[in-house]
């Protein structure tokens, strides 16, 4: 992606959260990102293309921030993480109090809540809501070897439904971050004891 796509998707990422998906007006993203509307008309062909083109890259800078932090995170340790740990930091690392993922996070439920009247972004976030799950589930399996597949995707579809519930609630200030973290591990412990894990791993 070149520097200035990257600089308009980033300035869209933060008018989406500061304004919602109503609220963008290519004259104030050209703004954001200090460039002109004809370069964003260039790059994107039309607001709906601005759209889309943030939610991916909306997703792939989550994807980014927390494959770096579970690879070099303060909690790092010489020794591999077990599948426990890396369910937790999967989910966890959704509530971190930074202004990247606050961002991303309020951009994501703008993307989200919008998409109730546009069935074509629709797809593409059921897509990555679907992808997401896949991941966690994953985790899950690894966590849960014995559990039945559909098990374990229930399971995964309820964790990912319950982090974005808390994370709405936490980015308005109704839920502290500590609490809401708590709420996440205690759910994990929930499904993996219903898909039968001992919780010794890791």
């Amino acid at each position: 992606m070149t520097d200035r796509r990257t600089e308009i998707l980033t300035g869209a990422a933060r008018v989406i959260a500061r304004q919602g998906v109503r609220g963008l007006r290519v004259a104030d993203l050209a703004a954001e990102a200090g460039v002109s509307t004809a370069l964003i008309y260039y790059h994107f062909k039309d607001r709906a293309g601005i759209l889309r083109h943030a939610l991916a890259f909306i997703g792939d800078r989550a994807d980014r921030y927390t494959a770096a932090e579970t690879e070099q995170g303060p909690d790092a340790s010489p020794r591999p993480p077990g599948p426990r740990q890396l369910l937790e930091r999967t989910l966890l690392l959704e509530f971190q109090d930074l202004p990247e993922v606050r961002e991303n996070s309020t951009a994501w439920g703008e993307l989200r809540a919008h998409s109730v009247f546009d069935p074509e972004l629709r797809e593409e976030l059921a897509a990555a809501g679907t992808a997401w799950a896949a991941e966690v589930a994953g985790h899950l399996a690894e966590l849960c070897p014995a559990a039945p597949p559909g098990a374990v995707a229930a399971a995964a579809e309820r964790l990912t439904a319950l982090l974005e519930g808390l994370s709405v609630r936490w980015l308005s200030g109704l839920l502290p971050l500590a609490h809401a973290r708590n709420l996440v591990r205690e759910a994990i412990g929930v499904e993996a004891s219903r898909l039968g894990s001992s919780l010794d791993a890791n």
